[in-house]
């Protein structure tokens, strides 16, 4: 398809190639048996940048296996509440760690050589692809997490929280930049010119090409294209270079060379945006290679990127609780692999879908096993334990099913269904049905471990002194053994909260360093457990005179194993 899109380009008038770009936001998301990484927000967790630029490698290779040069990412937004649907897709609250996940970009795009200029753009070669640094700016700080709405902060504000992830990716040589939706103190972004020319393109000196969000100039009033030749001159005039237009193309282009020849438009800002689109193109060698590279075929879903996928998995994984009564005597976590019967419960246990979260296959997401490729929980759990381990599964089981069966532990994978962007927004942040069931009448009557599924903290207090270990496995994407990776201790937890966990959607928003601060788990908060082999190594290597009692439950874990 691409293909015959480009030879269209290259037989027109110039042959100037085109630029084709995707949403390619945790991997490339919209092409079948591709590699799915974790949202961003689980990546937050990881807090390890070098793992997210090998994401960004491996996702540029398998976009540039589909012939595609352009990927419409990262997204840097700062999310400040939580019931913003788009939440997910921004690394943390804190700008420290977006900041820090800007790495992404090298690994897209390519190390910018020694001495390069600051703000011009970089791609090294083939294999590499465009980046976009989006939406600027302050998408992530509209009232009440309402997307595409207003950001309320004053200058300082919105430079010193929203805007140093963008000063970074700069820096690394990003490509390009798409305008956010929302407003600042009630100018919308995309007709913003102090911001867009003035600060982006003047202040932090970027010379690659700004492009407007899906519709964005539409949506300069309200209703959307009520005044459409005023947007035209509205978001040009601001600084933007280059317009998504899904449709109405034509009215655009004529609108445009209206606004031009009666110099409405000076014709130096086509020349400045022609310059800076073809830097681009230029830059990435799309004149000398217009054309898919098909020996990268085999990228796509490739065995490495789903050990890559797998290892950010685990490194996402926030261990929240691990013991009934929260000190942690008795520690849940690791499970033993060797037991006569395990209950696996709820709707997020086998479902691909719910697992990878929206922006997946489909915009929205969507429900089942059957749009790609991938390991569920339930199938990463069955290849996981013991071969005479009995494993049950049922998705919402009542509970006499539980209490008349003799399960040695139930693990319960619950949380939101897949959204995207506004129909992601949301003012109660509870847990989809039949979740808050199925953890009372699984977790009454058998010890139980509950994974939560989701793009954010959800409404989990009232559940959680029944809960004997409570995991945050945010959108982990395809690899679903990841998560039993720490569950039965192959590997440690190690992820720590990229958000505040709330208690009440009532304290929101509450970001860290608030007056009002008062999370059920900070941000930062992540109990970190040792694998088996860790703890095989430390209590042996502790020598055994003295410790008799150690020795035996060492021995005793590895029987289990």
């Amino acid at each position: 398809m691409i293909n015959e899109f480009q030879k269209g380009a290259l037989a027109s008038r110039l042959g100037i190639p085109m630029i084709y770009g995707i949403d390619a936001v945790h991997g490339h998301n919209n092409v079948y048996n591709a590699t799915i990484f974790p949202h961003n927000v689980g990546l937050g967790a990881t807090r390890d940048p070098e793992l997210v630029r090998r994401i960004g490698s491996a996702t540029a290779l398998e976009a540039r296996a589909t012939g595609i040069p352009y990927v419409f990412a990262p997204c840097i937004a700062v999310c400040r509440d939580p019931r913003w649907g788009r939440c997910y897709e921004s690394y943390s609250e804190d700008h420290k760690i977006v900041q820090e996940m800007t790495e992404i970009i090298p690994g897209l795009q390519g190390d910018i050589p020694a001495n390069s200029r600051k703000g011009v753009p970089y791609v090294g070669g083939n294999k590499k692809v465009a980046a976009c640094a989006k939406h600027f700016v302050g998408d992530g700080g509209t009232t009440r997490g309402i997307n595409e709405n207003n950001t309320v902060v004053d200058r300082h504000e919105l430079l010193s929280i929203h805007m140093p992830a963008y000063s970074d990716s700069i820096i690394k040589g990003v490509a390009t930049v798409m305008i956010s939706y929302s407003s600042w103190n009630g100018e919308k972004m995309h007709a913003n010119r102090d911001l867009v020319t003035g600060f982006l393109k003047g202040t932090l000196k970027f010379k690659g090409f700004v492009i407007s969000d899906w519709e964005g100039v539409d949506r300069i009033t309200s209703p959307p294209h009520a005044n459409y030749s005023y947007s035209v001159q509205a978001s040009i005039l601001a600084g933007l270079d280059m317009i998504m237009i899904p449709f109405k193309y034509i009215e655009f282009i004529d609108d445009l060379i209206s606004l031009v020849k009666n110099n409405v438009v000076p014709m130096d800002r086509i020349d400045d945006a022609v310059g800076r689109i073809l830097l681009v193109k230029f830059t990435m060698g799309l004149f000398e290679n217009p054309l898919a590279d098909l020996s990268l075929v085999n990228e796509l879903g490739s065995q490495a990127h789903r050990d890559l996928a797998r290892e950010a998995v685990r490194k996402s994984l926030v261990l929240l609780k691990n013991g009934k009564n929260g000190t942690n005597p008795n520690p849940v976590i690791p499970l033993p692999k060797k037991v006569s019967k395990i209950l696996v419960a709820g709707s997020h246990a086998d479902n691909l879908g719910y697992q990878c979260g929206g922006w997946t296959m489909e915009w929205q997401g969507f429900s089942g096993n059957n749009y790609t490729r991938g390991t569920t929980i339930l199938s990463a759990i069955k290849s996981t334990v013991d071969s005479s381990t009995e494993i049950i599964y049922r998705e919402n089981p009542d509970g006499n099913f539980v209490k008349s069966n003799n399960f040695a532990y139930a693990i319960v994978v619950v949380g939101e269904h897949p959204y995207a962007e506004t129909s992601g927004d949301s003012m109660n942040l509870t847990m989809a049905e039949p979740g808050p069931s199925v953890i009372s009448n699984v977790c009454e009557s058998v010890k139980c471990i509950v994974i939560i599924i989701s793009g954010r903290p959800i409404v989990i207090e009232p559940y959680i002194s029944s809960i004997d270990a409570l995991v945050a496995a945010w959108l982990p994407g395809t690899e679903g053994q990841g998560i039993t990776d720490v569950l039965f201790g192959d590997h440690g937890f190690s992820g720590k909260l990229p958000r505040t966990w709330f208690r009440t959607v009532d304290q929101l928003p509450m970001n860290f360093g608030d007056t009002h601060y008062d999370p059920l788990f900070p941000l930062g908060f992540g109990i970190e457990t040792e694998s088996i082999k860790e703890l095989v190594t430390r209590s042996t290597s502790d020598g055994v005179i003295g410790r008799p009692c150690i020795l035996v439950l060492v021995l005793a874990l590895i029987l289990s194993l």
